[in-house]
């Protein structure tokens, strides 16, 4: 972001751009020049304003639908106004509370965390929030836990990237609560910081190895490591507020709506383009710039989350090209940096 752009269209050139974009995104209507000359504050009649709207029209920054008089932006126009932003927008104040107190609630899980920030990210921009979790195709086991239920045993791995796998099992007949306790030891100073398929393996062995009551326990453990392997093989796009996008029809064609849908129903797309978020900085996808957001007639403002220095997965927003740029990318970036903190905060 920053504020290049000036000097390429000259100052008048980029106020009349950027007004019209603002009054179209608040509005939904092409923008005429007697609109422009009142917002504009420039000092210069509805005629100059037309010739201005109509270079720009000429250099594709505006489109002229038939049946009106006034202009609306291109994806190219949206682009221009994107990259004229000025870094670091505030925060609404409802924006700011609404942060603050979602992630003011204890959350020790990264999914759990990501699953509530897409939804955080809907409701502040009205658009879908959508997220990706960390690659967990090496995900190492932080610890393996034996919690006693009673009558039952919950066997809880939990893995280095936040994420936890459970399962409830009998208790084996006549295990003491100081065997479980020694198997839960033995168990975490094996496991810590293997693979969870080497862990898999290793667990399957043990449990072949081991003698009545031990073996259904690690047979269980087993069991529980081969579903956080099974999971860490299919990355996917987390989505929150999809009916935010059906809310959004009027702003698009209902053959847009439907085929994005479709698109966040197959994630591919949608995975590819989040992946491709710088580790570095926030990323703005318009349209036309990308064979996906082109067929959508969407946007999508994306952002890195990290844990310290390393870069996990992205966070972000799709909405239509028509969105509130401004706050759209203010509201991401301000979640990212929560989410990151919370990310270093847990170790992952």
């Amino acid at each position: 972001m920053g504020s290049m752009g000036e000097a390429d269209l000259g100052h008048r050139k980029a106020v009349v751009l950027r007004v019209l974009v603002e009054e179209y995104v608040r509005t939904g209507e092409p923008v005429g020049s007697e609109t422009i000359a009142e917002r504009a504050a420039l000092g210069v009649s509805s005629a100059t304003i037309r010739n201005e709207m109509a270079a720009l029209e000429e250099l594709g920054y505006l489109s002229h639908p038939h049946t009106s008089a006034g202009r609306i932006p291109t994806d190219l126009g949206y682009r221009y106004y994107v990259d004229s932003l000025p870094s670091g927008g505030k925060l609404r104040d409802t924006q700011r509370r609404a942060i603050s107190e979602f992630y003011a609630e204890a959350m020790l899980d990264m999914e759990e965390i990501l699953k509530g920030t897409t939804q955080l990210l809907s409701r502040l921009t009205q658009y879908a929030g959508l997220a990706v979790a960390p690659s967990a195709a090496e995900e190492r086991v932080l610890r393996v836990e034996l919690i006693e239920l009673g009558s039952a045993l919950l066997v809880l791995v939990v893995g280095e990237l936040g994420r936890v796998d459970k399962q409830v099992v009998d208790r084996p007949e006549g295990m003491r609560e100081q065997e479980v306790a020694a198997v839960g030891r033995r168990l975490s100073e094996t496991f810590s910081g293997t693979g969870v398929a080497d862990a898999t393996v290793r667990a399957r062995q043990m449990a072949r190895e081991a003698q009545g009551s031990e073996r259904d326990l690690l047979a269980a453990v087993a069991v529980t490591l081969a579903q956080m392997q099974q999971a860490t093989r299919s990355d996917h796009v987390l989505v929150g507020g999809v009916a935010n996008l059906a809310g959004e029809a009027a702003q698009w064609r209902r053959e847009t709506v439907r085929r994005l849908f479709e698109a966040l129903e197959r994630e591919s797309e949608m995975l590819r383009l989040l992946r491709e978020v710088s580790p570095a900085e926030l990323s703005v996808t318009i349209g036309a710039e990308d064979p996906a957001t082109q067929q959508w007639e969407a946007a999508i403002v994306a952002a890195p989350y990290r844990s310290g220095d390393n870069s996990l997965g992205t966070i972000g927003v799709v909405g239509p090209t028509r969105m509130d740029y401004l706050s759209v990318m203010t509201a991401v970036q301000a979640v990212a940096k929560r989410v990151s903190e919370l990310a270093t905060a847990l170790g992952i």
